[in-house]
């Protein structure tokens, strides 16, 4: 079975799930799931995890993501974005000016009410299904961090704009659009998304699903597959003898003081060491008791 990693550029009016299901046909692997789901209108990356790489999704380190977003001022719609159901027009002006004071407003760590149109649960439902059924119904805000906010380019004519965002988790770009024109005081809506960082994965990583066909034609996927421990760079690693890897693969908790390890409160990647570096899984040290303890095994006893 292929384990690792690959990133896909997600087509435009393909849903996250209609892009794991092709995969899963074109692969033959039947273990594999994606890394944050994009809305159909949207293109970009999609991290997908075959094999026991799937345990890393919940784990992933980097959360911040990044996108160009379109938007088209002058108008509303029920799901902030253009496939939605207009429900105001304006013939406002919108000046370069009035739209970096605009932008100011939504950089740093603000609140954003969610669309009724997103997969948020308010009381039990979620909220896509309440609106569906033409129903609204008060939602908390929620807090998230708008990391780098800026114009990349802007037609004053046309009101339409280009923006670059990096944004924490659970970041709607279309409220960020829509509340845009609130502050311009004649509406904002989304008109085209492209995700460009996610995971600390980039559009640079990516393969188009022809590509991944005649990949897998030519039987070459898993030399095209990342390893499952680059999703996880940024932490320091650890290296065990072939003794200590049996122990902590069998779930055994290592003493620190046998084993060299970085200091760091930081997860660790723990590998086997010699010529195969053999990657095992994540750990932490626990500085109360001098153990090593698994974060998560991504290795079988060998």
């Amino acid at each position: 079975m292929p384990e690792g990693i690959l990133c896909i550029d997600k087509p435009q009016d393909w849903t996250s799930f209609d892009v794991v299901a092709k995969c899963r046909g074109i692969t033959k692997c039947r273990k594999l799931g994606h890394g944050g789901t994009l809305d159909p209108m949207a293109t970009g990356v999609l991290p997908l995890f075959f094999g026991r790489a799937v345990k890393a999704t919940a784990l992933m380190p980097v959360e911040e993501k990044r996108y160009r977003a379109e938007i088209r001022f002058g108008l509303t719609t029920d799901t902030q974005d253009i496939t939605g159901k207009v429900l105001s027009e304006s013939g406002a002006p919108v000046t370069r000016e009035a739209l970096e004071a605009a932008l100011a407003t939504q950089r740093g760590e603000i609140k954003q009410l969610p669309p009724m149109f997103s997969a948020v649960w308010v009381d039990g439902k979620r909220l896509y299904d309440l609106a569906r059924k033409g129903k609204e119904v008060e939602r908390p805000l929620r807090d998230v961090t708008v990391h780098r906010l800026e114009l990349l380019d802007f037609n004053e004519a046309e009101r339409t704009c280009t923006i670059d965002v990096t944004c924490s988790k659970g970041t709607y770009i279309r409220t960020i659009c829509h509340d845009l024109g609130a502050a311009l005081g004649c509406g904002g809506v989304l008109t085209g998304l492209r995700r460009t960082m996610t995971m600390g994965f980039t559009q640079e990583q990516c393969i188009t699903m022809d590509q991944l066909r005649d990949i897998c034609q030519e039987g070459r996927l898993e030399e095209a597959l990342l390893p499952v421990d680059s999703a996880f760079a940024r932490y320091d690693r650890v290296f065990l003898s072939p003794h200590q890897a049996r122990m902590f693969c069998s779930g055994a908790v290592l003493d620190t003081r046998r084993v060299r390890h970085p200091n760091t409160t930081q997860p660790l990647r723990v590998y086997e060491g010699g010529g195969s570096s053999r990657f095992l899984g994540l750990a932490r040290v626990e500085p109360t008791t001098q153990e090593l303890v698994i974060i998560k095994l991504f290795a079988p006893i060998q």
